[in-house]
């Protein structure tokens, strides 16, 4: 009698720590007759453990440097590169060919690289000093928006989750990101690695499941910020701008498309998900010569 093979239960990731879904099912991909394993279907509760552990830990994302954020990011891409033979396997698994695979793992390394580069930078570029017709000083700077949602790409198992929270991360904002239905083994296999790699418990919270039960929770949770949707549904994309009206979510629609361009290479993707904040600074008069400060 052959030996039966021992399929791995991927479990979600939330506030830094695995835990089984708490609706106790799971769902199998398969590719072709090869079932790939077996995947949390993540529930309604799940959403809202993940919405909290982001909150949670919004603030002390937010309040690191931004050089420790770029150390962060680029850790993540250390990391990812020492387990890329483990991911080319994975993606193998789901359907790409093998050169395939070895371009989607290095493409996601070098945007982590990327962004980790543009973590410092960016407020530079955003923020401005601006001309008044008052005794003020006068400016405006990004800041953190707070908690994004995020529905990633459905045709990209690695590299549309890299290109989907390496930005949000960088702007200093937490996430909750839901994988793709069909190509879930690399969200939590990454997931591992963002927990070796200094990221703090509930910074990035990783769900798999059905979109079509998740996407109106995720949309219309009043503790979420900011919403990325990674697709073309339009039914999807109605359906998630109506529901963040409720409490005014940012929605950014990404297509997404080739992802491999460097066209995504961008900082623009930072300033979806950031605040601007405008300071007014009197400036006052010292002396009888008027002079200020």
């Amino acid at each position: 009698m052959g030996r039966v093979e021992i399929m791995k239960t991927y479990k979600i990731y939330i506030g830094g720590a695995f835990p089984r879904t708490e609706s106790g099912r799971y769902y199998t991909p398969m590719n072709g007759e090869k079932a790939l394993g077996n995947i949390c279907l993540s529930s309604r509760k799940d959403v809202r453990n993940a919405v909290v552990a982001a909150r949670v830990t919004h603030n002390k994302w937010a309040g690191k440097s931004a050089a420790n954020r770029s150390q962060i990011l680029y850790r993540i891409a250390e990391m990812l590169e020492g387990r890329k033979n483990q991911f080319i396997a994975e993606l193998i698994l789901q359907g790409s060919t093998k050169s395939q695979a070895a371009k989607e793992v290095i493409t996601s390394v070098d945007r982590l690289i990327y962004y980790a580069g543009w973590c410092d930078k960016f407020s530079q570029v955003f923020s401005s000093v601006n001309p008044v017709a008052s005794a003020h000083f006068n400016f405006t700077a990004p800041e953190p928006m707070g908690v994004v949602s995020i529905i990633c790409k459905e045709e990209s198992g690695l590299l549309g989750i890299v290109s989907a929270i390496a930005p949000v991360l960088a702007g200093g904002n937490t996430c909750v990101l839901l994988a793709s239905e069909q190509r879930p083994l690399c969200a939590i296999t990454f997931a591992e690695v963002l927990n070796s790699s200094d990221v703090p418990g509930g910074t990035v919270n990783i769900l798999t499941g059905k979109r079509s039960e998740l996407i109106e929770h995720m949309a219309s949770h009043m503790d979420v910020n900011g919403f990325l949707y990674c697709g073309t549904d339009n039914e999807e994309i109605n359906t998630v701008q109506q529901l963040a009206v409720e409490n005014l979510k940012r929605v950014t629609i990404s297509p997404l498309e080739d992802l491999l361009n460097e066209d995504h290479n961008t900082p623009y993707y930072i300033d979806d998900f950031v605040e601007m904040k405008t300071t007014w600074h009197p400036i006052e008069k010292i002396g009888a010569t008027g002079s200020g400060y």
